[in-house]
């Protein structure tokens, strides 16, 4: 029987991509690290990768980003804890739906851009995986997820309207989605928009917006997936405590 890491030659290229910058981002936890686990299919590769070094060997302690997330580790293995019981993480390994030439980016397309926020700023060092896919030269193409209290929902459909971003109000099927936190997402169009830190200060200060997928600024390692080989891109925003 092959391996999970034998499998990448047989893999259609997004996924063979996906798969090489999982692998390569591994290479950055070590022993006795907190390790902040990410949500969606490129982070699903790097836990299985991880729970195969745990299963090896490795002792760590995840935080998980999401309920499917914490589900998919506890079935690999991988020890789990949570934020409150540690004073920051080590590193935080995540992917990305856009990722500009800037290294600015919009997450959230799993629905979990609130707890990934709220790891990625606790880690003293954030790695982020893509496929070349995801790379882009302006954010513009996928939809920016913000999470909304559903009380307020109906109100902040109608100041999104107004501030010219189209938002839809996220369904699976006929169903409002709900995040883990019980929230709802508004999907709005930034094509139009260039000040991104000024777009997402204004979004903030709308009372019922608990947190916006623009994930500015968070960026320390980007590996891309390419073709056959992943590509690191060290971005100098934060220094590394590692």
């Amino acid at each position: 029987m092959n391996t999970f890491n034998e499998i990448i030659g047989d893999m259609p290229s997004a996924q063979k991509e996906k798969e090489l910058a999982a692998k390569a981002s591994i290479e950055y936890v070590d022993e006795g690290m907190l390790v902040g686990l990410g949500t969606g299919s490129t982070a699903e590769y790097m836990l299985r990768y991880l729970g195969e070094r745990v299963k090896n060997g490795l002792e760590i302690l995840g935080v998980p980003s999401s309920d499917r997330t914490a589900k998919l580790a506890k079935e690999l293995g991988i020890p789990l804890t949570t934020l409150g019981k540690v004073s920051r993480l080590d590193v935080y390994i995540d992917g990305a739906d856009e990722i500009d030439r800037d290294f600015q980016m919009i997450k959230g397309g799993g629905g979990a851009l609130l707890r990934e926020k709220i790891l990625a700023h606790n880690s003293n060092f954030n790695v982020i995986i893509i496929d070349s896919s995801k790379k882009v030269d302006k954010l513009e193409a996928f939809k920016l997820p913000i999470e909304v209290i559903p009380l307020a929902s109906g109100k902040i459909l109608g100041v999104l309207k107004q501030l010219g971003l189209n938002p839809s109000l996220r369904k699976i099927g006929t169903e409002v989605y709900k995040t883990d936190e019980n929230n709802v997402i508004l999907d709005v169009g930034i094509s139009k928009k260039d000040k991104l830190h000024q777009l997402n200060s204004k979004l903030l200060g709308i009372p019922g917006i608990v947190e916006t997928g623009l994930f500015l600024d968070y960026v320390d390692i980007l590996i891309e997936g390419k073709d056959d080989i992943a590509k690191t891109y060290k971005t100098g925003r934060r220094k590394s405590r590692m």
